[in-house]
Protein backbone atom coordinates (compact mmCIF):
# COMPACT_ATOMS: atom_id res chain seq x y z
CA UNK A 1 0.00 0.00 0.00
CA UNK A 2 1.23 3.16 -0.64
CA UNK A 3 0.28 6.25 1.74
CA UNK A 4 0.69 9.85 1.55
CA UNK A 5 0.50 12.12 4.13
CA UNK A 6 -0.36 16.27 3.44
CA UNK A 7 0.24 18.54 6.69
CA UNK A 8 0.90 21.86 6.30
CA UNK A 9 3.87 21.13 9.27
CA UNK A 10 5.70 18.37 10.57
CA UNK A 11 4.24 20.46 14.15
CA UNK A 12 5.20 17.89 16.51
CA UNK A 13 6.82 14.80 15.36
CA UNK A 14 3.89 12.59 14.60
CA UNK A 15 4.33 12.28 10.72
CA UNK A 16 7.95 11.40 11.72
CA UNK A 17 6.16 8.15 13.71
CA UNK A 18 3.59 7.80 10.76
CA UNK A 19 6.37 7.29 8.38
CA UNK A 20 8.44 4.59 10.33
CA UNK A 21 5.86 2.94 11.66
CA UNK A 22 4.10 2.55 7.67
CA UNK A 23 7.58 1.12 6.49
CA UNK A 24 7.92 -1.28 9.58
CA UNK A 25 4.37 -2.88 8.54
CA UNK A 26 6.03 -2.90 4.90
CA UNK A 27 4.24 0.13 3.15
CA UNK A 28 5.42 2.86 1.00
CA UNK A 29 5.07 5.91 3.22
CA UNK A 30 5.69 9.69 1.85
CA UNK A 31 4.71 13.14 3.92
CA UNK A 32 4.54 16.72 2.16
CA UNK A 33 4.91 19.67 4.40
CA UNK A 34 4.24 23.01 3.48
CA UNK A 35 6.78 24.85 5.65
CA UNK A 36 9.94 23.41 7.64
CA UNK A 37 9.42 22.34 11.28
CA UNK A 38 9.34 25.29 13.79
CA UNK A 39 10.97 22.53 15.75
CA UNK A 40 13.47 20.79 13.71
CA UNK A 41 11.61 17.53 13.39
CA UNK A 42 12.93 15.75 10.16
CA UNK A 43 11.26 16.57 6.39
CA UNK A 44 10.28 14.76 3.82
CA UNK A 45 9.05 16.11 0.93
CA UNK A 46 8.99 19.69 1.95
CA UNK A 47 7.70 22.42 -0.54
CA UNK A 48 9.08 25.28 1.77
CA UNK A 49 6.27 27.57 0.45
CA UNK A 50 6.21 31.45 1.18
CA UNK A 51 3.43 32.77 3.80
CA UNK A 52 3.52 30.88 7.35
CA UNK A 53 1.18 31.74 9.56
CA UNK A 54 2.21 30.21 11.68
CA UNK A 55 5.21 31.97 12.60
CA UNK A 56 4.35 34.27 15.64
CA UNK A 57 4.53 37.65 13.57
CA UNK A 58 2.50 36.47 10.81
CA UNK A 59 0.37 35.18 12.78
CA UNK A 60 -0.17 38.06 14.75
CA UNK A 61 -1.44 40.05 11.72
CA UNK A 62 -4.01 37.29 10.72
CA UNK A 63 -5.43 37.75 14.25
CA UNK A 64 -5.40 41.57 14.15
CA UNK A 65 -7.14 41.74 10.23
CA UNK A 66 -9.67 38.71 11.47
CA UNK A 67 -10.22 41.22 14.12
CA UNK A 68 -12.87 43.43 12.16
CA UNK A 69 -14.91 40.52 10.80
CA UNK A 70 -15.09 38.20 14.12
CA UNK A 71 -14.61 40.48 16.93
CA UNK A 72 -11.79 40.84 19.70
CA UNK A 73 -11.52 37.30 19.40
CA UNK A 74 -9.85 37.40 16.01
CA UNK A 75 -8.88 34.66 14.00
CA UNK A 76 -9.19 32.23 17.46
CA UNK A 77 -13.39 32.87 17.45
CA UNK A 78 -14.85 29.59 17.45
CA UNK A 79 -17.32 28.99 14.43
CA UNK A 80 -20.56 28.40 14.29
CA UNK A 81 -21.50 25.16 12.74
CA UNK A 82 -22.17 21.14 12.66
CA UNK A 83 -19.15 20.91 11.12
CA UNK A 84 -18.71 24.92 11.23
CA UNK A 85 -17.45 25.64 7.26
CA UNK A 86 -14.80 27.65 5.60
CA UNK A 87 -15.27 30.66 3.33
CA UNK A 88 -13.77 34.04 3.12
CA UNK A 89 -14.10 36.73 5.57
CA UNK A 90 -14.70 39.39 3.02
CA UNK A 91 -13.71 40.53 -0.36
CA UNK A 92 -9.47 41.34 1.30
CA UNK A 93 -9.60 37.79 2.74
CA UNK A 94 -10.08 36.26 -0.57
CA UNK A 95 -8.38 38.45 -2.87
CA UNK A 96 -5.08 37.69 -0.95
CA UNK A 97 -5.73 33.83 -0.65
CA UNK A 98 -6.12 33.93 -4.43
CA UNK A 99 -2.94 35.39 -4.97
CA UNK A 100 -1.05 33.50 -2.92
CA UNK A 101 -2.81 30.01 -4.37
CA UNK A 102 -1.27 31.53 -7.82
CA UNK A 103 1.81 31.74 -6.01
CA UNK A 104 2.01 28.21 -4.46
CA UNK A 105 0.73 26.53 -7.53
CA UNK A 106 3.75 26.36 -9.46
CA UNK A 107 6.03 24.86 -6.69
CA UNK A 108 3.37 22.20 -5.87
CA UNK A 109 2.13 21.23 -9.67
CA UNK A 110 5.93 20.44 -9.98
CA UNK A 111 6.31 18.26 -6.58
CA UNK A 112 3.11 16.69 -7.96
CA UNK A 113 4.94 15.50 -10.73
CA UNK A 114 8.11 14.58 -9.40
CA UNK A 115 6.63 12.04 -6.37
CA UNK A 116 3.67 10.81 -8.09
CA UNK A 117 1.34 11.87 -5.70
CA UNK A 118 -1.67 10.83 -7.78
CA UNK A 119 -0.52 7.05 -7.37
CA UNK A 120 -1.09 6.70 -3.46
CA UNK A 121 -3.65 4.54 -2.79
CA UNK A 122 -4.66 6.81 0.51
CA UNK A 123 -4.08 10.39 1.23
CA UNK A 124 -4.25 11.73 4.78
CA UNK A 125 -4.94 15.72 4.97
CA UNK A 126 -3.71 17.06 8.18
CA UNK A 127 -6.28 19.92 9.24
CA UNK A 128 -8.56 18.68 6.85
CA UNK A 129 -6.53 20.76 4.10
CA UNK A 130 -5.63 20.58 0.44
CA UNK A 131 -3.05 22.40 -0.91
CA UNK A 132 -5.27 25.45 -2.31
CA UNK A 133 -8.06 26.48 -1.36
CA UNK A 134 -10.15 25.41 -4.84
CA UNK A 135 -9.10 21.70 -3.34
CA UNK A 136 -7.77 20.79 -6.78
CA UNK A 137 -6.02 18.31 -5.41
CA UNK A 138 -8.55 15.92 -3.57
CA UNK A 139 -10.62 16.35 -6.70
CA UNK A 140 -8.26 14.90 -9.04
CA UNK A 141 -7.52 12.19 -6.32
CA UNK A 142 -11.85 11.61 -6.40
CA UNK A 143 -11.75 11.12 -9.90
CA UNK A 144 -9.32 8.41 -9.25
CA UNK A 145 -10.92 6.85 -7.01
CA UNK A 146 -8.39 6.91 -4.24
CA UNK A 147 -9.17 6.80 -0.74
CA UNK A 148 -9.05 10.20 1.67
CA UNK A 149 -8.59 10.71 5.18
CA UNK A 150 -9.01 13.98 7.11
CA UNK A 151 -7.30 14.49 10.54
CA UNK A 152 -8.56 17.53 12.64
CA UNK A 153 -6.37 18.84 15.58
CA UNK A 154 -7.92 22.17 17.22
CA UNK A 155 -8.27 25.86 15.54
CA UNK A 156 -8.57 23.78 11.89
CA UNK A 157 -12.19 22.64 13.06
CA UNK A 158 -12.64 25.09 16.04
CA UNK A 159 -11.51 28.58 14.09
CA UNK A 160 -11.82 27.61 10.43
CA UNK A 161 -14.15 24.84 9.96
CA UNK A 162 -13.77 22.29 7.25
CA UNK A 163 -13.09 22.65 3.72
CA UNK A 164 -16.21 22.51 1.16
CA UNK A 165 -15.01 19.75 -1.05
CA UNK A 166 -12.91 17.51 1.11
CA UNK A 167 -15.84 17.46 4.19
CA UNK A 168 -18.26 16.27 1.24
CA UNK A 169 -15.83 13.38 -0.39
CA UNK A 170 -14.07 12.04 2.64
CA UNK A 171 -14.08 8.48 3.58
CA UNK A 172 -12.58 8.78 7.55
CA UNK A 173 -12.33 11.83 9.68
CA UNK A 174 -10.06 11.89 12.78
CA UNK A 175 -9.48 14.07 15.30
CA UNK A 176 -7.50 13.40 18.88
CA UNK A 177 -8.97 16.47 20.43
CA UNK A 178 -12.31 15.33 22.56
CA UNK A 179 -13.90 18.60 22.13
CA UNK A 180 -14.14 18.40 18.01
CA UNK A 181 -15.93 15.07 18.47
CA UNK A 182 -18.99 17.24 19.37
CA UNK A 183 -17.92 19.82 16.36
CA UNK A 184 -17.97 17.29 13.23
CA UNK A 185 -20.93 14.55 12.75
CA UNK A 186 -18.92 12.16 11.41
CA UNK A 187 -15.68 11.83 12.98
CA UNK A 188 -13.79 9.02 14.99
CA UNK A 189 -11.02 9.36 17.59
CA UNK A 190 -7.64 8.47 17.17
CA UNK A 191 -4.60 9.11 20.18
CA UNK A 192 -1.64 11.23 19.23
CA UNK A 193 0.81 8.34 18.71
CA UNK A 194 4.58 8.64 20.26
CA UNK A 195 7.21 5.91 20.60
CA UNK A 196 6.92 5.80 24.78
CA UNK A 197 9.67 3.76 24.83
CA UNK A 198 12.01 6.61 23.93
CA UNK A 199 12.11 7.14 27.40
CA UNK A 200 12.92 5.21 30.92
CA UNK A 201 10.65 6.36 34.24
CA UNK A 202 11.94 8.48 37.00
CA UNK A 203 13.25 7.12 40.05
CA UNK A 204 13.96 9.81 41.75
CA UNK A 205 13.02 13.47 42.81
CA UNK A 206 15.70 16.06 42.76
CA UNK A 207 16.22 17.80 46.39
CA UNK A 208 14.38 20.61 44.96
CA UNK A 209 11.64 19.45 43.52
CA UNK A 210 11.39 21.10 39.67
CA UNK A 211 8.36 22.17 37.93
CA UNK A 212 8.42 22.70 34.22
CA UNK A 213 5.93 24.57 31.66
CA UNK A 214 6.23 24.57 28.51
CA UNK A 215 3.66 26.73 26.23
CA UNK A 216 3.88 26.84 22.62
CA UNK A 217 0.64 29.27 23.22
CA UNK A 218 0.71 31.38 26.50
CA UNK A 219 -3.17 32.31 25.89
CA UNK A 220 -4.32 28.80 24.91
CA UNK A 221 -2.23 27.16 27.60
CA UNK A 222 -3.39 29.46 30.29
CA UNK A 223 0.25 30.49 31.27
CA UNK A 224 -0.35 33.79 33.07
CA UNK A 225 -1.96 31.90 36.15
CA UNK A 226 0.66 28.74 35.99
CA UNK A 227 3.98 31.23 35.98
CA UNK A 228 2.37 33.51 38.54
CA UNK A 229 1.76 30.67 40.98
CA UNK A 230 5.12 28.60 40.15
CA UNK A 231 6.63 31.66 40.38
CA UNK A 232 5.67 33.01 43.88
CA UNK A 233 6.19 28.95 45.21
CA UNK A 234 9.86 29.85 43.70
CA UNK A 235 10.17 33.17 45.68
CA UNK A 236 9.09 30.93 48.69
CA UNK A 237 12.12 28.70 48.09
CA UNK A 238 9.82 25.71 47.66
CA UNK A 239 11.19 25.02 43.89
CA UNK A 240 12.53 25.41 40.81
CA UNK A 241 10.77 26.37 38.40
CA UNK A 242 11.83 26.11 34.61
CA UNK A 243 9.67 27.97 31.97
CA UNK A 244 10.73 26.32 28.45
CA UNK A 245 9.48 28.26 25.47
CA UNK A 246 11.11 29.43 22.00
CA UNK A 247 14.09 26.47 21.79
CA UNK A 248 14.80 23.96 19.22
CA UNK A 249 12.56 20.99 20.62
CA UNK A 250 15.36 18.90 21.26
CA UNK A 251 16.35 21.43 24.06
CA UNK A 252 12.80 21.13 25.20
CA UNK A 253 12.72 17.42 25.63
CA UNK A 254 16.39 17.84 27.39
CA UNK A 255 14.83 20.05 30.23
CA UNK A 256 11.48 18.09 30.56
CA UNK A 257 13.48 15.39 31.39
CA UNK A 258 14.96 17.26 34.30
CA UNK A 259 11.85 17.66 35.66
CA UNK A 260 9.81 16.17 38.70
CA UNK A 261 6.20 17.71 37.59
CA UNK A 262 5.37 19.25 34.21
CA UNK A 263 2.58 21.22 34.11
CA UNK A 264 0.65 21.14 30.66
CA UNK A 265 -2.19 23.55 30.70
CA UNK A 266 -5.25 25.10 32.68
CA UNK A 267 -8.63 26.39 31.30
CA UNK A 268 -10.11 25.14 28.07
CA UNK A 269 -9.05 27.98 25.25
CA UNK A 270 -7.42 25.92 22.86
CA UNK A 271 -8.79 22.90 23.34
CA UNK A 272 -9.59 20.59 25.85
CA UNK A 273 -7.60 18.26 28.67
CA UNK A 274 -4.03 17.61 26.86
CA UNK A 275 -1.99 16.44 23.81
CA UNK A 276 1.76 16.05 22.87
CA UNK A 277 3.46 17.84 25.57
CA UNK A 278 1.80 16.03 28.26
CA UNK A 279 2.47 12.44 26.17
CA UNK A 280 6.13 12.94 26.31
CA UNK A 281 6.04 13.89 29.84
CA UNK A 282 4.24 10.79 30.78
CA UNK A 283 6.64 8.90 28.40
CA UNK A 284 9.22 10.23 30.85
CA UNK A 285 7.54 8.57 34.21
CA UNK A 286 7.08 12.91 35.36
CA UNK A 287 3.55 13.77 37.27
CA UNK A 288 2.08 15.61 35.29
CA UNK A 289 -0.95 17.94 35.45
CA UNK A 290 -3.47 19.79 33.59
CA UNK A 291 -7.15 20.47 33.65
CA UNK A 292 -9.27 17.41 32.44
CA UNK A 293 -12.77 18.59 32.27
CA UNK A 294 -16.03 16.55 33.06
CA UNK A 295 -16.70 15.54 29.57
CA UNK A 296 -12.91 14.41 29.04
CA UNK A 297 -12.67 12.75 32.41
CA UNK A 298 -15.83 10.69 31.40
CA UNK A 299 -14.36 9.80 27.80
CA UNK A 300 -10.61 8.82 29.76
CA UNK A 301 -12.18 8.13 32.96
CA UNK A 302 -8.48 5.96 33.87
CA UNK A 303 -6.33 9.17 32.91
CA UNK A 304 -3.13 9.58 35.17
CA UNK A 305 -3.45 13.25 35.48
CA UNK A 306 -3.41 15.22 38.29
CA UNK A 307 -6.86 17.80 37.64
CA UNK A 308 -5.77 20.93 38.19
CA UNK A 309 -7.84 24.57 37.50
CA UNK A 310 -6.92 28.12 37.95
CA UNK A 311 -8.13 27.86 41.77
CA UNK A 312 -6.84 24.58 43.15
CA UNK A 313 -3.36 24.78 41.03
CA UNK A 314 -1.34 26.20 44.33
CA UNK A 315 -2.64 23.96 47.00
CA UNK A 316 -2.22 20.43 44.36
CA UNK A 317 1.30 21.80 43.93
CA UNK A 318 1.82 22.53 47.59
CA UNK A 319 0.52 18.85 48.85
CA UNK A 320 2.97 17.14 45.98
CA UNK A 321 5.95 19.39 47.13
CA UNK A 322 5.28 17.44 50.56
CA UNK A 323 4.89 14.31 49.30
CA UNK A 324 7.58 12.89 47.16
CA UNK A 325 6.38 9.69 47.10
CA UNK A 326 2.99 10.99 45.19
CA UNK A 327 5.13 12.16 42.50
CA UNK A 328 7.26 9.14 41.77
CA UNK A 329 3.57 6.79 42.03
CA UNK A 330 1.91 9.69 39.65
CA UNK A 331 5.31 9.39 37.30
CA UNK A 332 4.65 5.69 37.16
CA UNK A 333 1.16 5.60 36.41
CA UNK A 334 1.21 8.07 33.84
CA UNK A 335 4.18 6.10 31.82
CA UNK A 336 1.66 2.81 32.34
CA UNK A 337 -0.82 4.74 30.90
CA UNK A 338 0.35 6.62 28.05
CA UNK A 339 2.19 2.97 26.70
CA UNK A 340 -0.85 1.69 26.63
CA UNK A 341 -3.09 4.40 24.75
CA UNK A 342 -0.38 6.33 23.06
CA UNK A 343 2.22 3.82 21.74
CA UNK A 344 2.83 4.45 18.06
CA UNK A 345 2.49 1.02 17.50
CA UNK A 346 -1.33 0.30 19.74
CA UNK A 347 -2.65 4.07 17.49
CA UNK A 348 -1.22 2.33 14.39
CA UNK A 349 -3.42 -0.66 15.33
CA UNK A 350 -6.24 1.35 15.56
CA UNK A 351 -5.35 3.09 12.23
CA UNK A 352 -5.00 -0.08 10.40
CA UNK A 353 -8.67 -1.54 11.81
CA UNK A 354 -10.03 2.06 9.88
CA UNK A 355 -8.38 1.03 6.76
CA UNK A 356 -9.86 -2.12 6.86
CA UNK A 357 -13.15 -0.93 6.83
CA UNK A 358 -11.69 1.61 3.81
CA UNK A 359 -11.45 -2.03 2.12
CA UNK A 360 -7.79 -0.69 1.97
CA UNK A 361 -6.84 -4.25 3.26
CA UNK A 362 -7.45 -7.51 2.51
Amino acid sequence: MKILYISPENTVGTLTLWKKEHTKRKNQCRTVTFFRSPKGFDEDICLNLPFNFTKPYLSMMRNTFYKQYRGEEGYFKEKEGHPPIWNPDGWLDSTFLKLKDQLWKPTIDKAIDEYALYDFDVVHFESGMDFLKNEFFVKGLKEREKKVICHYHGEDLRSRGVMPYINKISDLNLTNEVDLLTKHPNIDYLFLPFETSSFKSKTFVNDKIRISHAPTNRFYKGSEIIINICEALQSEGNIEFDLIENVPHSVAISRKLKSDIFIDQIGNRGGWGYGMNSVESLSMGVCTLTEMNDVYNSFIPDHPFINVNSKNLDSELRNLINNREKILAQGEAGKRWVEKKHDIKNVADKLYNYYKTLGLLG
